[in-house]
């Protein structure tokens, strides 16, 4: 779904995992395949609260669905027809966190251009195939200036100045999934665990006598490019354009679109960040994308985002000291590029 088809790009590292120490299920949702590993618990404690966690994210799966049937589908069409409309409780704090980060990124991050991700057929459970859609399709709803600040939330009630908004929070949810699941571990008295949605985790405590590690896909390959330890209360998100595309005569146009320019992002496949705020690491990671090369390092200083590592078209990996401190390759290490300091 638009929660982002969130390509496994974060790939969960775990040795040893037949010591019964270690309790694990896995969970369908968002269009992926969530891992949740819960380390020392008593296993009826463990699967209850990997059961609630389940049913969580189902419920959030029907609440936040971007185009089928459901409360998001159906607030975007009272925003369509210039309407107020009552919004769902678990729906507000998705609007609020948007609007922060959308001008925290100076409108790279934009969860109000769903519009524009359905004219390229990213609103779909399908792949999208064929032409791009034309220049004036997409400069006419750029014209439109579809933005979280055209919204205002005030006592439960949505209004939109711009009948041209269309929620689709794909850029975001996993990553307040993520925190909102792991709280909910938190209150079976579960001390130790990771959840993997995808391209996003987080984790509370330990691996027994370790800190959980996990593994970076590289974007080029199968392989994984880096492998890094996460700490108690770290989140770790991924944002890549190689797995959810369109393809059309040889070229491949990545689902990532600048919501400046209407078009997907073409120099750099994947970004990779860390922070103690999964919803904002989240939205980051595809904020960066856009971004690019030149203006990457900036921005994150200007989000509060300290880990970064970028891979751009050409495989050159892009990151700032801090991450690099934490961060291992294999035999085969990429060529690094290291900013200042964050």
């Amino acid at each position: 779904m638009s929660l982002r088809y969130l390509y496994l790009v974060v790939l969960l590292v775990l040795a040893g995992c037949t010591q019964p120490a270690l309790y694990e299920s896995k969970v369908y949702v968002f269009g992926t395949l969530a891992d949740i590993s819960v380390w020392g618990a008593e296993e009826n404690t463990a699967r209850t609260a990997v059961a609630a966690v389940a049913s969580d994210f189902q419920r959030m799966h029907h609440e936040w669905h971007a185009w089928e049937p459901g409360p998001l589908v159906d607030l975007n069409a009272a925003i369509a027809a210039g309407r107020p409309a009552a919004v769902l409780p678990s729906i507000i704090p998705l609007i609020e966190r948007s609007q922060q980060i959308y001008l925290l990124s100076e409108g790279r991050f934009n969860a109000a251009i769903g519009r524009l991700l359905h004219l390229w057929g990213f609103q779909s459970s399908e792949r999208p195939s064929g032409p791009p859609p034309a220049r004036e399709a997409i400069a006419a709803l750029l014209a439109a200036r579809p933005a979280m600040t055209d919204l205002e939330l005030k006592d439960g009630m949505l209004h939109s100045s711009n009948t041209a908004v269309q929620l689709d929070f794909g850029g975001i949810a996993k990553g307040y999934a993520v925190e909102l699941a792991l709280a909910r571990l938190r209150s079976f008295g579960i001390d130790n665990a990771i959840v993997n949605a995808g391209g996003g985790l987080g984790v509370i405590g330990r691996r027994g006598d370790r800190p959980w590690n996990v593994g970076v896909r590289h974007p080029q390959g199968q392989g994984i490019l880096a492998s890094l330890e996460v700490h108690d209360g770290e989140h770790v998100h991924t944002s890549g354009n190689y797995e959810r595309f369109r393809e059309h005569e040889g070229l491949r146009y990545a689902h990532i679109l600048d919501p400046r320019s209407g078009w997907p992002v073409d120099s750099i496949t994947s970004c990779t960040v860390i922070s103690r705020d999964g919803t904002l690491a989240d939205a980051a990671a595809t904020a960066l994308v856009i971004a690019g090369r030149d203006e990457w390092h900036r921005l994150a200083v200007r989000m509060g985002i300290k880990y970064v590592i970028l891979v751009g078209e050409d495989g050159t990996v892009y990151m700032n000291p801090a991450m690099a401190a934490r961060v291992h390759f294999g035999e085969n290490a990429p060529v690094i590029v290291l900013s200042a300091e964050l």
